[in-house]
Order: structure tokens, then sequence, then C-alpha cells
């Protein structure tokens, strides 16, 4: 099942604002991380302290609307290289916005929403899929694609290439118990992970 554009950017951008939202109420401020140079981010917003910076999910669309010369960050090459379609939903996933990882709970538990911090994280993000999507394929399995990573080590979420619903898979092997008719639906059931104290 394919969700619609539009439901399935307005679940990341709810649940993103919620985190956000949340942190704020837990702490009396946005969430931070620890700022490096060479890996700076448009979701960071200024310093915390010596050390850490704020953070919070911005929108592609509007970083990229400030170079009209960068060009909208897309799976094309991907697709391309492995001469597939991804489905819809992860395209719009990985492509709504650049945020840190989310930490979140379903109902198998502890997960890590992944994202992009920049567009090198972005593309480093295009070759794991594409290496994990071959090893799919050398294994004669259906391709998914990944988008979350669990508490247990070997275990993450992903979206049937196919048909677009969400399962839990132990990497190298085929799903094994599905969480989900679609991305949004996904999204939706999530709750925010009580938040641990930080600085």
């Amino acid at each position: 099942m394919t969700s619609t554009n539009k439901t399935l950017t307005q679940a990341l951008l709810n649940f993103s604002k919620n985190y956000s939202k949340q942190h704020i109420e837990q702490f009396g401020h946005l969430p931070t991380v620890e700022h490096d140079e060479l890996w700076p981010s448009p979701c960071e917003l200024g310093s915390h302290d010596t050390s850490r910076h704020y953070w919070q999910a911005v929108a592609m669309e509007s970083e990229q609307s400030t170079d009209k010369k960068e060009e909208a960050l897309s799976f094309v090459n991907v697709e391309s290289a492995l001469n597939i379609e991804l489905h819809p939903d992860i395209k719009i996933y990985f492509t709504t916005f650049y945020s840190g990882d989310i930490e979140a709970l379903c109902d198998e538990g502890e997960l890590s929403l992944l994202f992009a911090w920049n567009k090198e994280d972005f593309e480093r993000l295009q070759e794991n899929i594409i290496g994990h999507i071959l090893m799919k394929q050398r294994l004669k399995q259906g391709e998914t694609i990944f988008f979350a990573v669990t508490d247990e080590d070997d275990m993450i979420i992903s979206v049937d290439n196919s048909s677009g619903e969400v399962w839990v898979e132990q990497v190298g092997c085929k799903p094994h118990k599905k969480l989900s008719d679609s991305l949004a639906e996904f999204i939706n059931q999530l709750t925010h992970k009580s938040l641990v104290s930080e600085k």
C-alpha cells in the first residue's frame, strides 16, 4: 500500500514537531547535539554550550530554496544504478527534511528513525541503501529499504519495495513480522521514547 504524499509528509512533520515540543517541555530547550565543524547541518540552530548545538528538523525544500543552484535531493541515481524504481514512500521519507535520528517506541519495542543530517549524509545513506538492496538481490529475497534500527543490533525496520508495507527484518534474512500497511500509518502509530536527561 502507498501512503499519499501529503499524508506521509504530514505524519513525518507532526512527529518531528512533537519530538521537539516534548524535548522543550522536559528540558526547557530544543534537542542538542555534539557540534562537529567537519559535519555541519542545516538543522543546527546555535550554541547550547561550548560543545553542543541546538537542533531541529529542517525541511529540505526550504534549505534548497536558499541555493537555487543546488538540485533537489532525489534517488534517481540509486534507481538508475539498481535498475529499479524505489517505493514512493521511502523517497518521501528521506527527502522531507534533514534531521538527527529520532528515538521512538512501537509495538516491537524501541527504535531509532534514521534521517539525513546533511547533504553528505544523504549521499552516504544512498550508498547504504544500494548495498542493502544488492544484498537482497544476491540472496534472492524481495527488495526492502530500511528506515529505522531497533535496540536489537541485527534487527531493522524496513519498507517492502513492492507493497509499501512496513516490516521487521533481521539483516540478511527475509522480513518476518509485518508492522503496518503503510509508512504513514506506521509513523502515526509511534510514540516518542521518554527522553533521557542531557546537559
